[in-house]
């Protein structure tokens, strides 16, 4: 009996080693690289992968390649969103939509899109309600650009060749040129914006939120009518929205310190 516990623990700990690699790693991996990556024999990998896949955990990309699934995907932001810090996040975002008197969240990157994870609405009878889980093009939001700008240029160049950059709103870029020159400016003025790009009469600005390594992990976004206030006007709030971001990567830090130790 303690055998096969032993063998099932060993599995589930294949599979979790397996996810975990997946959602990490900076390129999709084959099940041939999983099975080098973790050790696990080859035949192992691949029965593996087949039943995380049909349970819809991981998908292959157009190359074959593994990619986090939308059950998968389900899962993690579920766990992100009840995480033992949900409080003092929220806290620092009510703060934040208090001072700025608009809406402001945070949204995590997921391929070419954003998803959002949480936001605090502002108090007003006019506002765009965008809600939690939701997805959103990267190319033409704010948090989404300042992620896309994060990356290394070849990574980039690949991606933006390959966007369907479609015309979402009148200064949508369309364009992988434009949007490039765009990128370069937000990587060197390190916030993103959206000046009616994803929504007629709707701005938005975007600081990074990063990890313990320096890399970008969420945006911290604020988006607001353009009745209400101007591109210009939110631009003001840089600032707090910086100290904000702060504050939530060393919640993040500290979570992972903390994941670490035990």
């Amino acid at each position: 009996m303690s055998t096969q516990r032993r063998e099932k623990g060993s599995s589930i700990v294949r599979v979790l080693e397996i996810l975990e690699a997946i959602a990490t790693s900076e390129q999709p991996m084959s099940p041939t690289d999983l099975a080098f990556r973790l050790d696990i024999p080859k035949p192992t990998a691949h029965r593996l992968v087949n039943t995380l896949e049909a349970e819809g955990f991981i998908q292959a990309n157009m190359r074959g390649n593994l990619i986090p699934g939308e059950r998968f995907q389900r899962t993690a932001l579920g766990a992100l969103y009840a995480s033992r810090d949900r409080a003092q996040r929220r806290a620092i975002l009510q703060s934040l939509s208090r001072e700025t008197g608009e809406t402001c969240g945070i949204a995590i990157p997921d391929g070419t899109e954003m998803i959002y994870y949480d936001r605090v609405e502002a108090n007003w009878p006019l506002r765009i309600h965008l809600p939690v889980g939701g997805r959103v093009p990267a190319w033409c939001t704010s948090g989404g650009k300042l992620y896309l700008s994060s990356l290394p240029d070849s990574r980039r160049s690949r991606l933006l060749n390959n966007l369907p950059l479609e015309q979402l709103a009148r200064n949508t870029f369309i364009t992988p040129e434009s949007l490039e020159q765009e990128l370069q400016r937000i990587d060197r003025h390190q916030y993103g914006e959206d000046n009616e790009e994803f929504i007629d009469g709707m701005v938005a600005i975007a600081v990074p939120i990063i990890n313990d390594d320096g890399q970008l992990v969420a945006s911290l976004f604020c988006h607001a009518p353009l009745v209400r206030k101007s591109l210009e006007q939110l631009r003001q709030y840089l600032p707090q929205m910086r100290y904000a971001a702060t504050e939530l990567s060393q919640l993040i830090c500290e979570r992972e310190n903390n994941r670490i130790e035990k």
